[in-house]
């Protein structure tokens, strides 16, 4: 585990907001809590994979699910010639053990959650949970902790890690691709360490430590998508577990996190507009938590802290973008909060993290990538400007106080590092190997004027050297729902098409989060067909400024963005040949009037109540991708649905398809002759998760079917897929 074939990488976690239609992992809504622990994945070589983040981040107020890990090339595992394979009788701790003890120390591997506490670090490892010392130390001891085959889980993973202060326990969230149900699993550290306890369904925990050195886990427990319990527990001789919190309000979810100091456990209670804060004294987890400030409809708010002050990232007050304010810890209702720092208008929040003496921002600004700097001591700012290229960040949470690192990344270039270091208040690129994507590619960052008047921001990339970008294949991206970006982490597929010939457009339309809050206000509820009128004018803009042309041009979106691709296909579907949709929200009306299903009651603040509002309703069914299908000609279509996916209904996603296909066949019965149909593909994928980023067999049949829709020839595509994707 050498520092120089280290690289962090992190993407998002928990919650997702309803219904799925959500991801991004990508990603203000959420605050990321930064936290103290940190995933991590090493490579041989700059270039990229991804791993899971053990925190909520802020620019995510729904909840995300976890995605697994891709890789390059250039990455995989050097075979060694005198390797030699273990023996297949060979117990699962002995593989791991005799593994670790034999890799070569530049062989390439993948860790999805890594957590360094004390002199240990402690990650999976093949299907154990191991620990070994310190990268910093001589590192040559390994133990196997827990065998998670015990579980007895289809190819199960660590989802998240927490070390007890004392390293007494570890804890460790367990789960699988499948599946968004989780086991968490507390292993007594000692000479031979064994499973103290196993909790179901767990989404968040933390650890703290009692007046009587007794350590105490809290955590949340999920039943049907819905968190609204949290429970502390412990251990060993003293065995104790009692749930001492429950939130009653259904629309509401409850999340933990402790803040960067460990001085203070927060209970965070909220929707999609509202949220509330409780305080657990981490000298003292027994005492009865105490009140931040209680939820005022439309306030959000989030806490840090440092110092026996409270700094608290809130919307409240004019304008209603975020704002940082700050009080003293034993003062912490709403009338003692100051204003301490503001932000521009169209900003947006990413991440805060805090340090010693500093506070560091990381913000989206007209879509381009800031990092402020406030210096606490003498409320100094100092406003960083990233590389226009940049479109991403991945947090790395690290515990020394003179630096700030950080990752940049764009859909088709993996992550660089950069660290802030407070001293010599600079900012410093990783050297080293630098990612030839950045000379054969542009990225382009351009505006549409929607009907309205209102601008709306386009990021767009392609190869350099392309002629005639008007006879070059478009990729649309669109999402537009929770206040959430579009996602724009790296994606070896959107790379191969980069390198490909293609265009890349990512349409920012409003009810995303690309410009702040009221960009989520503008594209939500009875302003949901502005994002709808967003699309079409940034796809147009595209055609008239030259870039492909509407038989070249596709269209993709995932969970809530189906909503507008749908719409789209419906109200223009001249404007794109193909259409590819992966567990798309389709039937909205119908959805959200059924509130047996365990998300349709946080979903009101997005979408409406159809149920009780007459006005609602007949809004919703304006723009409903499946009560506006009608006859005429439509794009092809590629959907991707899961089997038992709760957060979009597959009965939803069927019902959509039968009745596209059956109004096709009118439509073409009616045209006569010669009329070329339109291909309505639905790939039903087995499993119970919401969304599988990475699987290859997706990938490579969305792929092939926005190939052949467009007459393109596949094969070289392919090839590099493969130089990408481990088959």
């Amino acid at each position: 585990m050498q520092q120089k074939t280290k690289l962090l990488l992190q993407a998002l976690k928990y919650s997702i907001p309803h219904l799925g239609k959500c991801m991004q992992k990508q990603h203000l809504n959420h605050y990321n809590f930064a936290d103290h622990y940190y995933n991590r994945i090493k490579l041989k070589k700059y270039h990229l994979t991804k791993c899971l983040q053990n925190k909520p981040k802020i620019s995510e107020l729904a909840r995300n699910i976890p995605s697994r890990s891709f890789s390059c090339k250039d990455l995989q595992p050097v075979k060694q010639e005198n390797e030699k394979p273990l023996p297949e009788n060979m117990d699962a701790f002995e593989k791991v053990r005799t593994k670790l003890e034999t890799q070569p120390q530049e062989e390439y591997e993948i860790i999805s959650v890594e957590v360094k506490h004390g002199g240990f670090v402690y990650y999976q490892e093949g299907c154990c949970l191991v620990r070994s010392k310190d990268e910093e130390a001589d590192n040559d001891n390994y133990e196997v902790l827990f065998n998670l085959e015990e579980l007895k889980l289809d190819q199960p993973f660590i989802d998240c890690i927490r070390v007890a202060p004392d390293e007494k326990y570890v804890a460790a969230k367990i789960r699988t691709e499948d599946s968004e149900a989780s086991t968490c699993v507390i292993i007594k550290l000692s000479d031979q360490p064994v499973m103290e306890a196993s909790f179901p369904n767990v989404s968040s925990f933390e650890w703290v430590k009692d007046e009587e050195d007794e350590d105490v886990l809290f955590y949340t427990f999920q039943r049907n998508l819905r968190c609204h319990d949290v429970y502390r527990a412990t251990f060993g001789d003293n065995k104790r577990n009692e749930r001492f919190y429950t939130e009653k309000d259904p629309s509401y979810f409850v999340f933990l996190y402790l803040t960067k100091d460990s001085r203070f456990l927060t209970i965070n209670i909220m929707n999609k507009t509202t949220s509330e804060v409780w305080l657990i004294d981490g000298l003292s987890p027994w005492d009865p938590p105490v009140l931040i400030q209680k939820r005022i409809h439309g306030v959000l708010y989030y806490v840090e802290h440092r110092d026996d002050e409270l700094y608290i990232l809130t919307n409240v007050g004019e304008p209603t973008e975020f704002k940082l304010m700050r009080t003293a810890a034993d003062t912490p209702a709403i009338m003692n909060w100051d204003l301490f720092f503001t932000m521009k208008r169209n900003t947006k929040v990413i991440d805060l993290d805090m340090f010693k003496d500093h506070c560091v921002l990381f913000l989206k600004h007209s879509n381009l990538l800031y990092v402020n700097v406030i210096g606490l001591a003498d409320d100094s700012v100092r406003s960083l400007k990233l590389p226009p290229w940049a479109c991403g960040f991945i947090m790395d949470t690290n515990s020394d106080p003179k630096n700030c690192p950080f990752q940049l990344c764009s859909p088709i270039r993996p992550p660089k590092y950069y660290t802030y270091k407070f001293a010599e208040g600079k900012l410093f690129e990783e050297t080293g190997h630098e990612d030839p994507i950045t000379k054969t590619s542009r990225v382009l960052r351009l505006e549409a004027k929607s009907k309205d008047g209102k601008l709306v921001p386009m990021t767009v990339f392609h190869k350099t050297d392309s002629e005639d970008l008007q006879k070059k294949p478009l990729l649309v991206h669109v999402y537009g729902a929770y206040g959430m970006d579009l996602k724009m982490n790296f994606r070896p597929e959107r790379r191969v098409l980069v390198d490909d010939g293609w265009i890349l457009a990512y349409c920012h339309v409003r009810g995303g989060g690309e410009l702040g809050l009221q960009w989520h206000a503008d594209g939500r509820l009875t302003k949901k067909l502005n994002g709808l009128a967003d699309l079409e004018a940034c796809i147009k803009t595209l055609h008239g400024q030259g870039f492909s042309q509407p038989s070249l041009t596709t269209l993709t979106a995932f969970s809530a963005g189906g909503v507008l691709a749908g719409a789209l296909c419906n109200s223009n579907p001249e404007l794109v040949r193909a259409v590819t949709l992966e567990a798309p929200f389709l039937d909205v009306l119908n959805t959200m009037m059924d509130t047996t299903l365990p998300l349709t009651l946080e979903e009101l603040e997005e979408w409406g109540n159809p149920s009780s509002d007459e006005k609602h309703k007949n809004y919703i069914k304006r723009y409903c991708p499946y009560q506006n299908i009608k006859p005429q000609h439509y794009p092809s279509i590629h959907i991707t649905a899961y089997e038992n996916d709760e957060r979009v209904p597959l009965k939803g996603i069927v019902s959509y398809t039968e009745k596209l296909k059956e109004t096709i066949a009118e439509h073409a019965k009616d045209t006569g002759e010669g009329y070329q149909t339109p291909n309505i593909i639905l790939d039903i994928q087995p499993g119970g998760n919401h969304v599988i980023e990475d699987s290859h067999k997706k990938i490579t049949a969305q792929i092939k079917f926005l190939y052949e829709e467009l007459g393109l020839d596949s094969t070289s595509v392919f090839e590099d897929l493969k130089k990408y994707l481990k088959f």
